[in-house]
């Protein structure tokens, strides 16, 4: 048994000696003055937002057997009312992307995906038969140079990204986006896991913010992030809904979520749609930071609530992410595979429940570190 184990125990000595090796952390709230990883941007867990009562903790099976509850049917009435367009709920973001491309496309068609989307869409276009390619990270012209080669050869084609991109902060051009899958007959399929709740209006995402929601063919939402919750959906044509109940395995094989979780999902989409004075506060703060970082001289990226600290090394990332929380702060370094090789940084989450009087040393600190190490 131990000569199988061998590998394994190499590869976890490499991953410690580039700095890359991670572990499970016991985390409290008390430990640190000040939270710079979550993703729940709008600060809905410290509010008293009334829970759900009377909801099975249960499902017990999948949607298509007995799991689909009325609540289910509740929440995509409600995301159908907002969006104007079908609605199919999944039990993760993860769910979503891995069975969403995978059921759509197949042998003849082609993915074409952003160099930088999330690892969820990288899983679910390997699981796909298609074939596919990524462009430039933001790179349009890139990406019209494959479509011009490419796109007779392919019955359908599927152009993927984020609209803001997790470990960046930086948005996606849905204008060009759209121009070029209009020119080419695309599917344009875009994650709004970091835009909903904190983009918008009605915090839809940054599609609704620049009027485009009806102009994208499958636009993922996840309940993950803003709104304090699990679960995910598409906006889609009526087809595409029911062809993935019909073909999607990972909305097929997989045991439902209780009522308990989709109801209170409806009270959080609810609820996130008028919390726009917490919307303006997040990018007004998020913008106040990124500025500090770059009047420092400090490496950024970006221009949403998303901010990341470029660092480079890993090794030298890991240290400086235990020095800040020695001082109180709860961060992260974010290493390969997660991001290039080369491009070790912090990511700065900032969320609503945070003032510049919480931010304002941060900046001072890495600084200050950065020039002793």
């Amino acid at each position: 048994m131990n000569s199988l184990l061998d590998k394994y125990k190499e590869e976890l000595r490499n991953l410690e000696d580039s700095g890359n090796l991670r572990s499970l952390k016991k985390i409290s709230d008390k430990d640190f003055k000040v939270n710079l990883s979550s993703n729940d941007y709008l600060g809905v867990r410290k509010k008293n937002i009334p829970r759900p009562k009377g909801n099975a903790f249960g499902s017990g099976s999948s949607r298509l057997l007995t799991g689909n509850f009325q609540e289910y049917d509740m929440l995509e009435a409600e995301l159908e009312r907002l969006y104007s367009r079908s609605a199919l709920f999944f039990n993760s973001g993860y769910h979503a992307n891995i069975g969403i491309l995978s059921a759509l496309s197949g042998k003849g068609d082609l993915i074409l995906s952003d160099k930088l989307n999330h690892a969820s869409i990288i899983d679910g276009i390997r699981l796909s038969n298609a074939e596919n390619m990524r462009f430039r990270h933001l790179d349009y012209k890139h990406l019209e140079t494959i479509l011009q080669s490419k796109r007779d050869q392919y019955d359908r084609v599927f152009i993927v990204s984020e609209s803001i991109f997790s470990m960046d902060g930086d948005e996606a051009n849905l204008f060009r986006l759209i121009e070029l899958k209009k020119q080419y007959n695309c599917f344009l399929y875009l994650d709004e896991a970091h835009s909903l709740g904190v983009r918008g209006e009605n915090g839809l995402g940054l599609a609704e913010e620049l009027d485009l929601m009806h102009k994208i063919d499958l636009l993922v939402g996840t309940f993950g992030k803003a709104m304090n919750s699990i679960g995910a959906f598409v906006i889609c044509d009526s087809i595409i809904k029911k062809y993935l109940i019909n073909r999607m395995r990972s909305l097929i094989f997989t045991t439902a979520l209780p009522p308990i979780v989709v109801n209170w999902n409806i009270i959080m989409l609810r609820t996130i749609i008028k919390m726009r004075i917490e919307r303006e506060h997040v990018i007004s703060l998020a913008k106040t930071l990124r500025n500090k970082l770059i009047e420092l001289g400090l490496k950024t990226d970006g221009n949403s609530n998303i901010v990341p600290v470029i660092i480079g090394d890993s090794q030298k990332c890991v240290n400086l992410a235990e020095y800040l929380q020695k001082k109180g702060f709860l961060v992260f370094p974010i290493r390969p595979p997660a991001v290039p090789v080369g491009t070790s940084r912090l990511r700065l989450s900032i969320c609503a429940d945070l003032d510049w009087e919480d931010l304002q040393d941060v900046p001072k600190l890495i600084k200050e570190y950065c020039n002793e190490n």
